[in-house]
């Protein structure tokens, strides 16, 4: 049905043009018929008149009902009145995913506010400053993340500890106090200038995402979807509101079964998820599997990187390619990927077309529109797009500038900084950045934050950071290297200038190689010739402090093993498979290599929890004596009788 849908809203779409902006002609209905007044905390709230003991939210035996998250929400929405809590005011939420968090977010709209999702994973000056520059007053918390925030003058809430309060409170429902032009969340992105900055979404942005996607994927009651992208996330923002706005059934996986791509899919299978969101990279890996033809999943939903895969044609699912911006609300386009092999094609999968009253401009740097075919910068406009960046204001006028195309004088377009063009088909190819932003396994990067941390080491003079692509490595799979000058005699390690950033940064922007370099070269402007970078190698990688040469059988396969999958030349016995470039992904390679080559099952979380070489050894050779002392355990005694 989604090819019906998208077949209809071409045809409406063409009236307007190739070279124009697109908008179909069932979001101008129901613009125009008021769907769009109601708010996302109001629509769950009909959800759970209608029907109060459906399961809204699922993790593992936990259930709760449609009317237990009314009640429970309404309670926390009042409390946090009692505290202050109004429109446009932020409240921190850093809780694991569950049916508490969800409960959480929705007391925090129902109060007025607008949630921050943080993750306490991140490093504590990062999480300071976000949560400083929120301006928040109020911070919900469970009791594991609230350990690891920084104290400061927010009141922290654990909602679970304090429900003898809460239970003070009416669970009755009560109007709503939000507009459209409230804020509902502010998420934090990696910003230029060395700290993150906040992208503030409204309620029209958040209901037109709810409204647009329930049309388009025919989201009932019925559906069970999954909750599994972390809080921080916005592509949490799409797997929860739209669901709960329709009655539908939210499930959450363990966190075991989250990072593991086999576990995952059987998880889908057996809890019978009927629509899912998955970042690219797992999302290919989901393409590689076996499905059964009964499998209740219809809508495999993906985004956040570039897609090198088409699923095949005996896929029980459609896969739906996805593209949008933090500042766009989540979607701004979205498409039906053809079955088929990248290979067999002359172009990679499309990012679809604008979703509902969305508009998609290809420019040039004077802001006129390219002709159909041609590359140009990718701007949106419409309902989605963001108030702005947080306390930014120059930097909103610089992305957010009045629209040309508009004779709304309050209209603005987004300038996104990518680079696209429009297929015949009118369907957006992407083509990359046209600034130096760097998308790496699915997280949007700013290398300048990078380098305005690496900077303050003493030890470095200047430096650069950029994606590097191995030539042995499978295609499109990049990793982060930073070029550094060093600061007159000083000795510098990659140990060290990884302890330097791991203190600001989250894992996920720190680079796997440091490579050093006497200048780093110009072009004729004056700018850094990334083009004349040196390629990485034995000869200019700084070396690890205190280089350990792996030791014993063990430690010398498993060193070729995760050599092999990163790409790198050597692999010391302390070395940490993560801060090398590993990622969830190849650990779940290396363990099929771990099992191969020595005929054990090494378990993920023990990859997380151990991951040297010697660590993973050590384990490994444990998991050994255990199979042979279990295999000994069952061998009849030759003195025993046949």
């Amino acid at each position: 049905m989604f090819d019906e849908i998208q077949v209809e809203t071409s045809s409406a779409r063409a009236e307007s043009g190739s070279g124009s902006s697109y908008k179909s002609a069932e979001s101008k209905a129901a613009k125009s018929n008021g769907s769009r007044s109601k708010c996302a905390p109001e629509m769950v709230a009909a959800q759970a008149v209608a029907n109060p003991g459906a399961a809204a939210v699922v993790a593992g035996s936990t259930v709760l009902t449609y009317g237990e998250l009314d009640c429970r929400s309404n309670q926390i929405a009042r409390y946090l009145q009692s505290l202050g809590v109004g429109p446009d005011q932020l409240v921190g939420l850093s809780m694991e995913r569950s049916p508490a968090m969800v409960t959480a977010a929705l007391g925090i709209l129902k109060a007025g506010g607008a949630y921050v999702p943080l993750d306490s994973s991140l490093p504590v000056e990062r999480l300071d400053f976000m949560l400083r520059d929120s301006d928040v007053q109020v911070l919900i918390a469970d009791e594991n993340s609230a350990k690891k925030l920084p104290k400061g003058s927010w009141r922290v809430i654990d909602v679970q500890k304090e429900a003898g309060e809460l239970g003070c409170f009416s669970a009755d429902a009560f109007p709503s106090c939000v507009s459209e032009h409230n804020l509902a969340y502010v998420i934090y992105t990696s910003g230029s200038t060395g700290q993150p900055k906040g992208v503030e979404i409204t309620h029209s942005g958040l209901a037109n995402l709810i409204a647009w996607h329930c049309r388009a994927f025919q989201v009932t009651a019925r559906d069970r979807a999954s909750h599994q992208a972390a809080v921080g996330f916005d592509a949490a923002v799409w797997e929860i509101w739209p669901y709960l706005a329709a009655g539908a059934s939210v499930h959450v996986p363990l966190e075991s079964c989250r990072v593991n791509p086999e576990a995952l899919r059987d998880w889908i299978i057996e809890q019978k998820i009927s629509i899912t969101f998955l970042a690219t990279p797992l999302a290919e890996r989901m393409l590689s599997f076996d499905w059964p033809s009964d499998s209740s999943l219809r809508t495999l939903l993906t985004g956040a990187d570039t897609l090198h895969r088409r699923p095949s044609p005996n896929l029980p699912f459609a896969l739906i390619n996805n593209y949008g911006p933090t500042e766009c609300t989540v979607v701004a386009t979205s498409g039906t990927v053809a079955p088929g092999d990248a290979s067999t094609s002359n172009r990679l999968p499309s990012i679809g077309k604008p979703v509902d009253n969305t508009q998609i401009y290809i420019v040039d740097e004077r802001m006129r529109e390219v002709p159909a075919g041609e590359a140009g910068e990718l701007c949106v406009a419409g309902t989605g797009l963001a108030r702005g960046y947080r306390k930014r204001e120059e930097l909103t006028r610089q992305k957010f500038v009045p629209n040309p195309f508009s004779s709304q004088p309050n209209d603005r377009i987004y300038k996104t900084g990518d680079l696209a063009r429009r297929l015949p088909s009118g369907e957006i190819e992407f083509l990359g950045r046209i600034d130096e932003q760097l998308k790496i396994r699915g997280f949007r990067i700013e290398p300048n934050e990078i380098v305005s941390i690496l900077d303050q080491h003493p030890g470095v003079s200047a430096s650069v950071v950029v994606a590097y692509e191995n030539q042995a490595s499978r295609a499109g799979e990049k990793s982060l290297v930073a070029y550094v000058v060093p600061a007159g005699g000083n000795a510098m390690t990659a140990t060290a200038l990884r302890e330097h950033l791991s203190k600001r940064l989250p894992d996920y922007m720190l680079p796997s190689s440091f490579v050093r370099v006497e200048a780093l070269p110009l072009t004729t402007n004056g700018k850094v010739d990334r083009a004349a970078l040196p390629a990485p190698s034995n000869a200019n990688l700084l070396a690890e402090e205190n280089f350990v040469a792996p030791s014993g059988p063990v430690q010398e396969r498993l060193a070729n093993i995760i050599a092999s999958l990163l790409h790198v030349e050597r692999i010391g016995a302390n070395d940490n498979f993560f801060m090398l470039g590993g990622h969830s992904l190849l650990g779940t390679q290396l363990i099929a290599r771990v099992s191969e080559t020595f005929g054990v099952e090494l378990p993920l979380l023990q990859l997380f929890d151990h991951p040297t070489l010697a660590e993973m050894s050590d384990a490994i050779e444990q998991l050994i004596l255990a199979k042979l002392e279990q295999a000994d355990a069952i061998e009849p005694h030759p003195n025993h009788a046949a």
